[in-house]
Formats: C-alpha cells, structure tokens, sequence
C-alpha cells in the first residue's frame, strides 16, 4: 500500500472525551485505509494552536480535520497559517464558514423528545455543554417534539463536555429545585454529561428520580451501572463523508451519512421496570 507523502492533520481540545477517541479510532482507521497517516494536533488555547499550525506547515498537511470545535475564528487562524489547505469539521461548529458533517441533531432531538413523553413524563429539561452562537440542533427538534404535549422546563449548562461539571450543574438544580417542580427527564448533549447527571441524581436520593438519555452510546452506556439510553451515530458513515469532502472535493447530497439508531436500555424510564432486578430512570438498583 502507497502512503500519501502528505498527512492529515486531526485537531481536538482534548483526547480523553471517550467520543473523540472512538471518533479518533475510526478517522485513523479509514486514513490507514487510504494510505495516509495522521498527525495529531492536541490543543486548548488559541496560542497552543498557532504553534501546532506551525508546527505541522512544513508537512503540507492534505487537510485539517477538527474533531472538535475550539474557537469561533478557528477558521481564519488556520487560513492565515495555512492558507489553500482545505479543512472539515466532525463537530458542530459556531463558524457559518466551517464545512460541518455531524449527525441531524433536530432528527435526534424529536426522537428523544417522543420517547420521553412515551414514558408518561410531564417535566423536561435539557443540559449542554455550553451556550453557542448557533442554536443547538440538538435542542431545537428537543422543543419542537415536546411543544404538542408539553414543554421545556428547564435548561442547563454544564460550561463543558465534563461529567464532573455535568454532575454539579444537576445537583445544583435538584438542591434548590422544590420536590414538586423537578424535572422528570432530561435529555443531555453527550453521553459524558448524560453519566454526571445519572450519578447526581444517584447521590441526591431523597426519592428523586429523572429519567435521562444521551447521545454517542460510548462503551459505558451500555455498561450495567448506567443501562444509559443513547443516540448512537454511524461513525463510519461520518468520517467516510468526512474525508471525501477532504480529500477529494465530494460530497454524498443525499445526507445518508447523517443516520444514526437509538439504543434503547433503561435510563429512559420511570420508577419501576418488572424484571428480575428492579430498574429506574436515575439507574439506582433498588
């Protein structure tokens, strides 16, 4: 096999987020696929990102490839670092200008909201990473599927795609929240907010119990402890689209990469499932 003299460069805030390694994999493993390598730029500040620009200028990079988006002129800077080298987003992006192949996230958001209000849920809410220039999809078709039935209690930010930050901002509300007002479900973001909300709910106890759903149905949702259900997306599927934007310039106009399946477990239900071992929404084994 004939490896491209040219890499690509992978760009991301951190490579801990267990969807950005699972992302990570697949992108290396199509690269490899094509003959070309990777180089990985780790960054979390803009000075830290200049350098890595520079840093990989003398290798021509075939393109950049972000896994996350960092800042909202990312774009320029790497334009005037590496001017003519094409680039791609596999994340949501706050920058109009950024070529973005993700998942339909109005599409997920209805399918989460109709699977709550299925479970007989009155009060929702909704937790993110962090508020951005462009509305969130993902919350979008979230209110859109409840506004026929019900709608949108609360919404909270985590301030980033942490689960210990996820786990405060949930504690935070149901601390100062009166039992009678809770939310019963909340929809989150990713599934590493998703698992600091279950384990808050968990500690708080004091009987409350809120059903919870994620999405990219990382390894640990389907571990027992959580039984999380998740949104997964149809990563192959992504970074394939991804790269031939890249690479070659085209593009599927049919959007088929944007599908993706929603794993169905137990954190989306109510009080009690009849089983051998009874289950509720907030994961607690009673």
């Amino acid at each position: 096999m004939a490896v491209h003299s040219h890499p690509v460069a992978i760009i991301s805030d951190e490579f801990t987020n267990p969807n950005t390694v699972n992302m990570l994999n697949e992108v290396t493993r199509q690269l490899n696929a094509r003959g070309l390598a990777a180089v990985l730029l780790n960054v979390n500040s803009r000075e830290s990102y200049q350098a890595a620009l520079r840093s990989v200028a003398p290798l021509s990079p075939a393109g950049l490839l972000f896994l996350t988006s960092l800042f909202d002129d990312e774009l320029e800077i790497a334009a005037g670092i590496l001017p003519q080298v094409h680039s791609v987003h596999l994340a949501p992006s706050d920058s109009r200008a950024a070529d973005v192949v993700i998942a339909d996230g109005f599409d997920v958001g209805q399918q989460m909201a109709a699977l709550l209000l299925a479970q007989g849920h009155q009060r929702f809410g909704f937790l993110q990473a962090r508020e951005t220039a462009i509305p969130d999809r993902y919350l979008a078709g979230y209110q859109a599927g409840l506004q026929q039935h019900s709608a949108l209690t609360v919404q909270l930010t985590a301030g980033e795609f942490d689960r210990e930050r996820a786990y405060q901002a949930v504690m935070g509300y149901l601390r100062k929240t009166r039992a009678a007002e809770r939310i019963n479900a909340l929809f989150c973001a990713s599934d590493v907010l998703a698992l600091g909300a279950l384990q808050a709910v968990r500690d708080f106890g004091q009987g409350a119990h809120v059903a919870v759903v994620g999405v990219d149905d990382i390894d640990e949702a389907r571990a027992s402890t959580w039984h999380l259900t998740s949104w997964a997306q149809r990563r192959d599927l992504l970074v394939t689209e991804a790269l031939n934007r890249l690479l070659e310039q085209r593009s599927d106009t049919s959007n088929a990469w944007q599908q993706g399946e929603l794993q169905v477990r137990h954190s989306h239900l109510g009080k009690h499932v009849p089983g051998e071992m009874s289950q509720c929404g907030c994961a607690i084994r009673h």
